[in-house]
């Protein structure tokens, strides 16, 4: 079975398009409707069959959602960023194949209940949050405003702190539409990759404390993502195995390529798949700026990547088609823009 578990001999499941497009049409709340300001492109439209071919148990969706360059794509018009980021996801949540979206933004400060429930407000009751725990509970060190370390974090991985900044909050605020908890652990200084033994017990802690925090909520999957290869282990399997919590696909330049992370899924197996494709390799481990500057305004692929897609294609159309859910993120940085990635995602899964 785990031999087979990523390939394309796997089934998909069956065929079932109209009952989950009219539930969606169903449940658009009237309160997103009285707050939209901006308007989905119709355009979106013509990729709703193909969201009908893709396994029900699939969520696709972007890391943020604020920008003008998707007009035609996402939008109807040219909307300033400052109307997308309050309003967007009312669109946003409309086009076929967008069916989760990653909240960034956590990770540089908690968000409130009522924030998470404006969030919730705008989109239908079939939509799901991938949310990321805030970096003063996930970052083992202080960071100036360039990013530099400034001094060791004492709260790091605080199980009281990631419950009363980030569990807890969540759940109040976007209830049932909330499908996926982050936690990215920022890059370890050697001092915490030199004693695993150390990091894997404060994990534990936290992650015994989350789960407790979610024995109402079953369905919220909680993953956990990595910025260095080193912590690539059976020791972290073990730690996710023994709270129910999964590993996260971190495509990014700090890590090694998919099908090198894809063990982990495997000694994790069965469980779901939570990918977050960041950043293409040919930019780098700290490239970010250099793919801003390439890519601006996100409304092409220019950095295609059809490697990783066909690997990540055949991942999830074997976890899905094994009945598991899968939800991935992609990010304007993987290819150029993640919606017209995300379509070509979606058509390689389908065939």
């Amino acid at each position: 079975m785990q031999d087979d578990l990523f390939g394309d001999a796997v089934p998909q499941p069956p065929f079932k398009p109209p009952a989950r497009a009219a539930s969606r049409a169903k449940s658009v709340s009237s309160a997103s409707q009285s707050m939209a300001k901006v308007r989905p492109a119709p355009a979106a439209e013509a990729w709703r069959e193909l969201a009908w071919q893709l396994p029900a148990q699939l969520r696709f969706g972007v890391s943020t959602w604020s920008y003008p360059g998707w007009e035609g794509l996402v939008w109807d018009g040219d909307y300033d960023p400052g109307t997308l980021s309050k309003s967007g996801l009312v669109a946003y949540h409309r086009h076929p194949l967008l069916r989760t979206v990653c909240v960034d933004r956590t990770f540089w400060r908690p968000l409130t209940a009522s924030q998470y429930a404006a969030y919730a407000a705008q989109v239908d009751d079939d939509f799901r949050f991938v949310v990321k725990c805030p970096a003063s509970v996930t970052d083992a060190q202080i960071r100036g405003d360039e990013g530099k370390a400034r001094e060791p974090n004492p709260d790091f991985l605080d199980p009281r702190l990631a419950i009363e900044h980030f569990v807890q909050p969540t759940l109040e605020g976007l209830g049932a539409k909330l499908g996926v908890l982050v936690f990215q652990l920022s890059p370890l200084s050697w001092g915490w990759l030199s004693r695993p033994e150390a990091l894997m017990e404060r994990l534990d802690r936290m992650l015994a404390a989350v789960r407790q925090a979610l024995s109402a909520h079953a369905s919220v999957i909680v993953a956990v993502e990595v910025r260095d290869p080193e912590l690539l282990s059976q020791a972290l399997v073990d730690t996710l195995k023994a709270h129910g919590a999964t590993f996260c696909l971190g495509l990014h330049g700090k890590m090694p390529p998919i099908e090198d992370q894809l063990p982990m899924l495997r000694a994790l197996w069965p469980g779901p798949l939570v990918c977050r494709w960041n950043l293409n390799r040919i930019f780098g481990a700290y490239g970010y700026g250099d793919a801003q500057k390439k890519h601006d305004p996100f409304n092409a692929i220019l950095s295609e990547d059809p490697h990783t897609r066909a690997v990540l294609a055949r991942t999830i159309r074997g976890i899905t088609g094994a009945g598991q859910p899968a939800y991935v993120t992609v990010s304007n940085d993987a290819e150029g823009c993640a919606p017209l990635s995300i379509q070509t995602l979606a058509q390689a899964i389908a065939e």
